[in-house]
């Protein structure tokens, strides 16, 4: 039940969404019991961002949230592939992308806890 949240100062495309949400969708699966599957993504374009006092620059801020944890060496390959997907397609440079992680025991879908 992974939700991955992104804030750009970036404009996206529908094209660029179409291949973000793909390439993130390959990217959970790294992660030990995730998948596309379950996977819901949002993503919040053209957002007013500075990073070192400058907005300049191409930035993203990207928030994951899972449902259970995760093993640190998934999540550095998961980063990798996040990382190479952003600055493919966004043109957004690591340096300039952070990305947050929350792990969870609870967390509802359907109606009910899981």
């Amino acid at each position: 039940m992974p939700f991955i949240s992104t804030k750009t100062n970036v404009s996206i495309t529908p094209g660029k969404e179409t291949t973000l949400k793909e390439k993130l969708g390959q990217a959970i699966a790294i992660i030990p019991g995730k998948s596309e599957g379950n996977l819901m993504l949002s993503f919040e374009e053209a957002c007013q961002m500075y990073y070192k006092g400058d907005n300049e620059e191409s930035l993203g801020y990207v928030d994951v949230k899972l449902f259970g944890a995760a093993e640190k060496e998934d999540l550095e390959k998961f980063v990798a592939e996040v990382a190479k997907a952003y600055k493919e397609v966004l043109g957004i440079e690591p340096e300039n992308l952070y990305v947050s992680f929350t792990e969870t025991e609870k967390w509802s879908w359907n109606g009910a806890m899981l």
